[in-house]
């Protein structure tokens, strides 16, 4: 079998094992089914051995497929890289990259611009940038990234944490007049809260100097959107958890106060996932630049010239994470 041909079904079979679906691999590298199925049982017979077995629901590696699929990911991966390491000392970057994002407010706010910066500068580039709740399936949605605030728990993924983001409490003015201001975290819960959970009811962990206090929690409104969530705190209807960066516009207006500054919730972090390590020169390019914008953003993000030190004396806890 020439090298060149070797490589390529090696490059299918990798693509077939990894989705365990002739289909999908077929539609990810623009090929009929047919020649798929075709091209990997060729590749069984010139080896002498089946690597996959095949039922009409399913596709399943077979020992020698799992032995083999390890090896054979690390070679295409790594040719791959080669190949485009090569194009882009040439013209720089280029292809296709499929980035899933998180609905966030700062995603709308700040990851478009810095996807916009990334883009001018590397004109050889496509990015398209899908918006989703939930998780995706990068190998199976042929996604090159994904930028998340949930840390996957798949021990194949590769995970970067790019940062981490401090988190408070906020509420309308006219909320806190008319119910008072908590003095302390067991104070909330005589309170009502926007939940961006599915629940009734929630166990806030709030900490301040190394202290630490649990408080429970409730309300008459959740929803599934942390912007959701903002949007209806500044309606008044009740005190909610956001990030520092996701508030910078409603606390400088007056639409929202910070409530209980000296606390804190846990902060949340961004990870930036893979499917591998090896990774075109796009790719790479782009996590490297996105990593940089980001700490920028959320090390930036309490800098308001239009606020003066009283008002950046009520809040120092929000200052102090946001700085850091």
């Amino acid at each position: 079998m020439p090298y060149p041909q070797v490589l390529r079904d090696m490059a299918l079979f990798v693509e077939v094992a990894k989705r365990k679906s002739f289909s999908q691999a077929a539609t990810a590298l623009d090929m009929p089914v047919s020649s798929v199925s075709r091209r990997i049982t060729q590749f069984e017979a010139a080896v002498g051995l089946r690597l996959l077995d095949r039922t009409t629901r399913k596709i399943a590696l077979t020992p020698h497929g799992e032995a083999y699929l390890a090896q054979a990911t690390r070679l295409v991966e790594e040719a791959q890289r080669s190949f485009d390491d090569l194009i882009a000392q040439a013209k720089g970057p280029s292809g296709f990259l499929k980035v899933a994002a998180p609905t966030d407010f700062w995603v709308i706010q700040h990851l478009s611009g810095i996807v916009s910066e990334f883009s001018q500068q590397h004109e050889h580039v496509h990015i398209h940038l899908d918006l989703r709740a939930s998780q995706v399936d990068l190998m199976r949605e042929n996604y090159d990234l994904a930028i998340t605030t949930d840390e996957p728990k798949e021990a194949s993924l590769i995970v970067r944490k790019v940062c981490e983001v401090e988190n408070g409490l906020f509420a309308a003015p006219a909320y806190l007049l008319a119910r008072g201001r908590p003095k302390h975290p067991q104070d909330l819960a005589g309170h009502d809260v926007v939940l961006p959970v599915a629940a009734t009811s929630a166990t806030w962990q709030l900490s301040r100097a190394g202290e630490t206090v649990s408080t429970t929690v409730s309300g008459r409104i959740s929803c599934n959107s942390l912007s959701l969530a903002r949007r209806l705190a500044v309606t008044g209807r009740g005190i909610t958890t956001a990030s520092l960066i996701n508030v910078e516009r409603d606390l400088d207006s007056g639409r929202l106060d910070p409530v209980l500054p000296d606390w804190l919730l846990p902060p949340t972090s961004v990870y930036i996932v893979t499917t591998s390590r090896l990774l075109p020169a796009k790719a790479r390019r782009f996590i490297d630049f996105v990593t940089k914008r980001l700490n920028t953003v959320f090390s930036s993000a309490a800098r308001t010239p239009e606020l003066d030190p009283a008002e950046l004396r009520e809040r120092p806890a929000l200052v102090r994470a946001a700085r850091a």
